[in-house]
């Protein structure tokens, strides 16, 4: 467990379904997987009373939020680079200038951009893995992501982003899900990247909730009307 620099009340985060979203899937994922203690609460994305409780919480409306006493971070950046300061000992960033700058770099560029790939393969979870054509745009995505990875990978050394895993691994995570749901078609040192990230303790925690939940939403579905659903 890591501890922060002030031993208090542990954070909590309030998060979406775990199938499906892959905002709050980041956050979770950088705390889960750098050891640092929080509660959490899901709150399904269709929920007639979503609207109105996150908006208690958060004056966006929207998930993941985090609360750590009466303070309150939302979306997915922020809430990394706020538990990057108060909890050092997880190594979100990593220690040299160089690596940390290109860290946020890649880390802002996946926060802003890659809209057609999102819009084209959504993250799913249970979705069983079988591919789904790709339009130019969503091509060109994956392009620049698989490179990003191999630049990445190609100075760190692996097995992830900047060596261990961090704030950058975290906010591609949701991609190497999507990539790994929808068979794309990557390069090798992508590959590797994405086994080391599919092997985490982590991940297969998420996923085996993931499984479990009674949620359906159909326009994360790209098969409807059928589901995919592979068994929990």
């Amino acid at each position: 467990m890591i501890l922060r620099k002030t031993k208090i009340m542990a954070p909590h985060l309030i998060i979406g379904n775990k199938n499906y979203s892959s905002w709050s899937f980041r956050p979770w994922i950088a705390m889960k997987a750098t050891g640092i203690a929080f509660e959490e609460t899901v709150i399904s994305l269709e929920a007639k009373d979503f609207k109105a409780r996150i908006l208690d919480l958060s004056g966006a409306g929207k998930v993941p939020v985090l609360l750590d006493g009466d303070i309150r971070v939302w979306e997915s950046l922020a809430i990394l680079e706020y538990l990057a300061e108060n909890f050092p000992a997880a190594r979100l960033w990593p220690e040299g200038a160089a690596a940390r700058a290109q860290a946020r770099a890649v880390a802002s560029e996946m926060h802003a951009g890659f809209a057609p790939l999102r819009r084209q393969l959504p993250m799913n979870m249970w979705r069983p893995v079988k591919a789904r054509a790709l339009d130019a745009e969503a091509a060109a995505n994956v392009a620049r992501i698989d490179e990003i990875f191999s630049v990445c990978l190609t100075k760190s050394g692996g097995p992830f982003l900047f060596g261990s895993f961090g704030a950058a691994d975290a906010m591609f995570a949701p991609v190497v899900s999507r990539f790994h749901t929808y068979a794309v078609d990557v390069s090798a040192a992508a590959r590797g990247y994405m086994n080391a990230v599919m092997a985490l303790p982590a991940w297969h925690e998420w996923r085996a909730a993931a499984l479990r939940e009674p949620w359906v939403l159909e326009h994360d579905e790209v098969d409807w009307p059928d589901v995919l659903k592979e068994k929990a």
